[in-house]
């Protein structure tokens, strides 16, 4: 039986970065056509666009040779020039010394890739590529969704630069964001 060829299509979002953040993937796999979108209510691009990617390798469901194509030349070179690797085996630091952003993620993604054959192609963002542009419209759609959940690591991981008694949406702690207008 030979490996299932699937395309597996990405996008992240970001309303501010960080902001409220959403991710979206569509899979390809012969005449059928999968799509998924979630987001998280503080998060940044770049996880979002690690996100996107996980989530749409972790849909499969047995090992498989998949395309992923991204706007994310963060993910893509972070993958196919060796980063995430050389990062992860030094104990996700840098060449520069300084801690390796989203690790958490990358680790998730290496993980993937020894799962799946996994080969990237990037494309130009917002340039017309049909289903580029439908991620792009799934994933902010999902940031801007009601209710969103926490992205717990970057909240937790001290990224979250918080002001004296405010909470991570920026809020007095203990008071309610105010209603949205429309």
């Amino acid at each position: 039986m030979s490996v299932k060829r699937v395309d597996l299509y990405t996008d992240g979002a970001c309303i501010g970065n960080p902001g409220p953040g959403g991710y979206a993937a569509i899979l390809d796999y012969r005449a059928v056509r999968k799509e998924i979108s979630g987001g998280a209510r503080l998060t940044t691009n770049n996880r979002m666009e690690l996100l996107a990617v996980i989530k749409g390798l972790e849909t499969l469901k047995e090992p498989c040779a998949v395309r992923v194509t991204s706007d994310s030349a963060y993910v893509i070179n972070g993958i196919e020039e060796g980063w995430a690797r050389k990062w992860q085996a030094n104990g996700w630091m840098k060449s520069d010394k300084t801690a390796a952003l989203n690790s958490d993620l990358w680790g998730r993604l290496l993980r993937l890739c020894d799962i799946h054959t996994v080969d990237f192609e990037w494309v130009r963002g917002h340039n017309g590529h049909a289903e580029n542009e439908r991620c792009d419209a799934l994933a902010l759609r999902a940031a801007k969704g009601d209710n969103l959940p926490p992205d717990e690591e970057y909240e937790t991981a001290g990224h979250v630069k918080r002001a004296p008694g405010r909470n991570a949406r920026g809020f007095r702690a203990g008071a309610f964001p105010p209603p949205s207008r429309g």
